[in-house]
């Protein structure tokens, strides 16, 4: 059998392997569960928010100037 075909099957069932071991997970729920993600969640869209607008108003003054420049 050729040398590839044989590391090639070898790496498909260490994979399987490992696959199988970890199919159930650990158990984060203690660690997860203490956290509150509401602030950090209304955070980031608050950022992207203003973001938005940011690039939202560059984009209306580059719209104008054209307008202006014709």
């Amino acid at each position: 059998m050729n040398k590839n075909i044989q590391r090639g099957l070898a790496a498909v069932g260490a994979l399987v392997t490992a696959t199988g071991a970890m199919a159930a997970g650990p158990d984060m729920s203690g660690l997860t569960g203490a956290v509150d993600f509401g602030t950090v969640t209304t955070a980031v869209l608050a950022i992207a928010g203003l973001l938005a607008v940011v690039y939202v108003a560059v984009k209306g003054a580059q719209v104008g100037l054209a307008m202006i420049r014709k």
